[in-house]
């Protein structure tokens, strides 16, 4: 049994629905961006539906201690990112941030290990503590794609964006649905001098 089999088995990694958008322009996560945010590129690595396999593995990912699911999933991603030539020139991955409340909760930010194995494939360099969550949301679940916007309204903000400048920012995330929470993340980020920005999550809700 390797190391990685300890996380997920073999068999479940051939097995898992994934998506194969990098190997297409116009797929489903790149499609909720059209006329909103200017993006790169985008992907996500999985499908997610509500009583998956992908469903048991992000529960686990996020609940229950087990954070090397996402460093997984992520060289997963990063060998595939690895072939789309928008990706090559991605300097600098920033997960998502949790807000101090819930990142204590947990212990650990899922969408940081996921940013890890992603690194390791693409040799980009993970930034955390720089863009940052001002204030805690409510849960996004049960909220319609507008409430969920304006729960993400002034949600995010970049400490030092000096540091930033110029640089091609792969922007990482656990689950999509609607993309409210990319979406704001992405408004503060472009905002930076010379920033050009792709994101990538570990699963879309279809």
């Amino acid at each position: 049994m390797t190391r990685y089999e300890k996380v997920i088995c073999t068999n479940c990694t051939y097995d898992l629905p994934y998506t194969d958008f990098h190997q297409h322009a116009d797929h489903a996560v790149a499609k909720q961006f059209w006329g909103k945010v200017q993006l790169e590129g985008s992907y996500a690595l999985l499908y997610f539906n509500k009583g998956s396999k992908v469903q048991r593995l992000m529960h686990r990912l996020k609940y229950k201690n087990m954070p090397k699911i996402g460093k997984v999933l992520g060289g997963l991603a990063g060998s595939r990112l690895n072939q789309v030539e928008g990706f090559k020139t991605v300097n600098v991955i920033i997960p998502v941030p949790l807000h101090p409340k819930r990142l204590k909760k947990r212990g650990y930010n899922q969408s940081t290990y996921f940013a890890l194995g992603i690194a390791k494939r693409i040799r980009a360099r993970v930034v955390e503590h720089n863009l940052i969550r001002t204030k805690a949301t409510e849960t996004q679940t049960h909220k319609t794609r507008l409430e969920r916007f304006e729960n993400m309204k002034a949600v995010f903000a970049v400490k030092r964006p000096q540091e930033l400048e110029g640089k091609h920012i792969l922007l990482v995330d656990d689950i999509m649905t609607t993309g409210s929470t990319l979406e704001s993340c992405a408004n503060v980020l472009l905002q930076i001098p010379g920033v050009k920005l792709s994101i990538a999550t570990i699963a879309y809700a279809e």
